[in-house]
């Protein structure tokens, strides 16, 4: 098993920028792609940015050019760097993590983290 835990989330003005981290404990070896996800409220979760083992990336059109997607191997950790925030990025924000390298691709990922709330408000 795996578990992620999320941390990194709050409160920012329009503009401003927040730095997610998702630790990963368990069986880590099992774990190649890595993505994160978000859910507004009244909205599906929807795919932001996915990450394969060896760091290829990918990202929605949404997020193009203001977040980036990193993972730290050594330390177990997955970033994601969210800048120019606004107000349409508020939701909660989910890690995962599969065994396959591009599970994110096609939205089926093995484990989960819980979430946690960012909220882009003046």
């Amino acid at each position: 098993q795996v578990q992620l835990v999320e941390s990194g989330g709050g409160l920012v003005q329009p503009g401003g920028s927040l730095r997610l981290s998702c630790a990963a404990s368990g069986n880590i070896n099992s774990i190649n792609g890595m993505a994160w996800y978000r859910q507004a409220t009244g909205k599906e979760r929807e795919l932001i940015a996915g990450i394969s083992s060896s760091s290829r990336t990918h990202y929605v059109d949404s997020v193009k050019g203001r977040f980036t997607i990193s993972r730290d191997n050594a330390k177990n950790t997955m970033y994601l760097q969210m800048n120019s925030l606004k107000t349409e990025d508020t939701a909660m924000y989910y890690c995962a993590a599969s065994n396959g390298d591009y599970d994110w691709a096609r939205g089926a990922m093995d484990y989960w983290g819980k979430g946690i709330l960012v909220t882009v408000s003046s």
